[in-house]
């Protein structure tokens, strides 16, 4: 059983199929680093986002560049393909500026995202309008399910589940007591979100739940009331 509390241990299920037990938030008690994450991290570069590049000294070497669905960008003048997907603008532009060092003598790089997909969160179960949010700023949980419609009368405010992205294939789990948030007035818990997180309010007891399971488990979760 996964216990209502939130500073409470929480069972799961590894790879072995022994049970392990997590505090909330981390195994062992370190800290999820995808859960607890920065508070406003930086953008990352996505498939099909446009980034313009320009060389203050250089301007032949002026582009602009889509990151393929592989996740590499094609460069201007070079032979090799750079992996742009997952990155940071300062992180690209400095691996940019030292792709072009064999060519240009300390090269001035500016990168601006010209398109990219706009941040977003999905909001599914027992939520007055489940469906798919623009992500504005920064927005907790709470925040989220009150921008869904808020709980309907059979959800079950203590165990709301966030899954959240840590791989491509791979999504991580969090159980949050929202009702002892709520009631206790306490939003110290009040997990922001991210892009592409997803928040599912069951209606009634989640017995167990897997830290870690794959995006193909995801559909169980999104059964009881569709998007």
């Amino acid at each position: 059983m996964v216990t209502h509390a939130q500073n409470q241990p929480a069972m799961a299920i590894g790879d072995a199929g022994q049970a392990e037990i997590m505090k909330s938030g981390g195994a062992d008690g370190v800290r999820s680093p995808a859960l607890t994450g920065e508070r406003r991290p930086l953008y990352r570069l996505c498939n099909s986002d446009v980034i313009e590049i320009s060389f203050t000294f250089a301007s032949e070497f002026n582009q602009t560049v889509t990151v393929q669905p592989d996740g590499f960008v094609t460069l201007k003048g070079l032979e090799k393909q750079m992996y742009a997907q997952g990155m940071t603008l300062p992180e690209l532009r400095e691996s940019v500026r030292t792709a072009y060092a064999s060519m240009l003598h300390e090269p001035d790089v500016a990168l601006v995202l010209k398109e990219f997909d706009r941040p977003y969160f999905i909001a599914g179960g027992e939520v007055g309008k489940p469906g798919k949010y623009d992500l504005h700023g920064d927005t907790t949980v709470t925040e989220a399910v009150a921008i869904a419609g808020g709980f309907t009368g059979q959800a079950k405010h203590s165990q709301v589940v966030l899954f959240r992205h840590v791989s491509g294939n791979m999504v991580e789990a969090k159980l949050l007591n929202i009702k002892a948030m709520l009631a206790g007035q306490d939003l110290r818990e009040d997990v922001h979100l991210q892009p592409g997180d997803m928040l599912f309010v069951p209606q009634n007891m989640i017995s167990k739940i897997r830290r870690y399971l794959p995006m193909s488990s995801l559909g169980m979760y999104w059964t009881q009331r569709p998007l």
